[in-house]
């Protein structure tokens, strides 16, 4: 059996929406911004945290890949990704390897 190396990543992303005045408004920026990034980087994204809160949200990117290398470099591109969201604000991004 032939065996091949492949990393796969975690990002953590914990998000302010400061102008969404309700759950909808904020469903709205958040499946925004899951749509760019699944679809720009070919990720699996889920919102985890705080999803009764209008103004809270915690999102979880996942990736896989065999070049660590890459799989930064797009975990720096979703952090530019989400920054230019004018929307919302960034909390804190963590990134984990498994």
């Amino acid at each position: 059996m032939v065996e091949h190396t492949f990393f796969i990543s975690l990002l953590t992303i914990e998000l302010v929406i400061p102008h969404a005045q309700s759950l909808k408004d904020k469903r709205s920026v958040i499946r925004g911004l899951k749509d760019r990034i699944s679809s720009k980087f070919n990720a699996s994204v889920a919102e985890v945290g705080y999803q009764d809160k209008w103004q809270r949200a915690v999102l979880v990117v996942s990736f896989v890949g065999s070049d660590k290398r890459q799989l930064e470099s797009n975990a720096d591109r979703i952090n530019s990704l989400c920054a230019e969201f004018a929307n919302l604000e960034i909390v804190s991004i963590d990134q984990e390897w498994l």
